[in-house]
């Protein structure tokens, strides 16, 4: 009996070890990696040549230099234009030039929120970049000038900027160096005689309807796909869906137009901006539109210099003008778009090395 009853334990233990490990879930294989090109594709951007087509509705091809008629652009212009620019003869104390506050190796501005000017006088207003300007419809915040070559000169005469007497003051320095009467009547030799004070704002103005600056954003509308990164393509189509192109729109991204600074919200200022040149009470705070070229280089920025955040200044304008409170994503957006239309200065606006004074120079006066 006991021998038949350990056979039949032996016998059931063998049944159970059979039936558990029958009912045991088989062990499964190691799923092996997927191969790379089974990943999941990473998310696509804008469509390059689409977002193209809608941008060049708003944009403009960027020219070489911008022509004007009752100037027209030549060599000798433009050489006597250039030394002129970086000149600071031509101001009361012989210590600020037109490249003083518009800096060609700063991106044409001297980075300050206004710039000092004759016995370190400052006006109100944020000095803009030069290059591109001679895109613009006219020039300084409030239109006054209606081409580079206009306001090239006003400066000279302003009392708190290069503080020079007269016309008569500018042009006796002028003549007193010997290399610029020559030049003169080579750039003007159609004048008798050339050395005039309104072709002096002719010569600097044909060497700013050079100072244009290509930018990797003008290579894309060209054509070429590989001129943005990809974040800089979403940032574009952020800044055509937030509406900026009301405003920053033709080849100067700006420049082109008047508006009123808090055209939905308001914006503090006590800056009447346009009114004061035109007299009209509806011009009250109303302002250039200024160019979006270099914007990431020629802070602080608005009309008084009052921000020093890009990226500040895209909210403000996104609250007081389009009526949008941009969410930190959609200005860091805006901001990489920015950066594709930091520039390439043209060759001449290398500083050069200017003519030796004369005899007869007259010397500084600081007072």
């Amino acid at each position: 009996m006991k021998r038949i009853a350990a056979l039949a334990l032996a016998s059931g233990l063998v049944w159970l070890g059979c039936g558990a490990e029958s009912e045991a879930p088989a062990a499964k294989p190691e799923a092996a990696p997927p191969p790379p090109s089974a990943a999941a594709p990473e998310p696509q951007g804008p469509d390059p040549e689409a977002l193209r087509q809608r941008a060049a509705g708003f944009f403009g091809t960027l020219p070489a230099e911008v022509p004007n008629p009752e100037n027209p652009i030549t060599e000798a212009k433009v050489a006597l234009g250039r030394l002129l620019y970086h000149d600071p003869r031509l101001s009361k104390a012989q210590e600020i030039s037109c490249n003083t506050c518009h800096q060609l190796d700063r991106f044409g501005v001297d980075g300050e929120a206004t710039s000092p000017g004759h016995r370190g006088q400052r006006g109100d207003r944020n000095s803009p970049t030069v290059y591109n300007a001679a895109l613009h419809l006219a020039q300084f915040w409030d239109g006054r000038a209606a081409d580079v070559e206009e306001q090239a000169l006003g400066p000279m005469l302003n009392p708190i900027e290069m503080a020079m007497a007269d016309e008569i003051a500018v042009l006796a320095v002028i003549a007193s160096i010997p290399a610029y009467p020559p030049m003169f009547e080579e750039a003007f030799p159609e004048e008798d005689p050339a050395l005039r004070f309104h072709n002096v704002g002719k010569a600097i103005g044909a060497f700013e309807r050079r100072l244009l600056t290509p930018t990797p954003f003008d290579a894309f509308l060209a054509g070429d796909d590989n001129a943005l990164t990809a974040a800089q393509l979403d940032g574009l189509e952020t800044f055509l869906n937030a509406g900026c192109t009301t405003c920053h729109q033709g080849v100067g991204l700006g420049g082109g137009m008047y508006q009123k600074l808090g055209l939905v919200r308001d914006y503090p200022t006590e800056d009447p901006g346009r009114a004061a040149v035109t007299g009209n009470d509806a011009d009250q705070h109303v302002f250039k539109v200024p160019s979006l070229r270099n914007v990431a280089e020629t802070g602080p920025w608005f009309h008084d210099g009052s921000i020093d955040s890009l990226e500040e200044a895209i909210r403000v304008m996104g609250a007081v003008q389009l009526d949008r409170d941009l969410n930190h994503g959609e200005v860091v957006s805006i901001r990489a778009f920015f950066e594709a239309l930091t520039g390439t200065p043209p060759a001449v606006a290398a500083a050069p090395e200017l003519p030796e004074n004369g005899p007869d120079t007259p010397a500084p006066d600081p007072s």
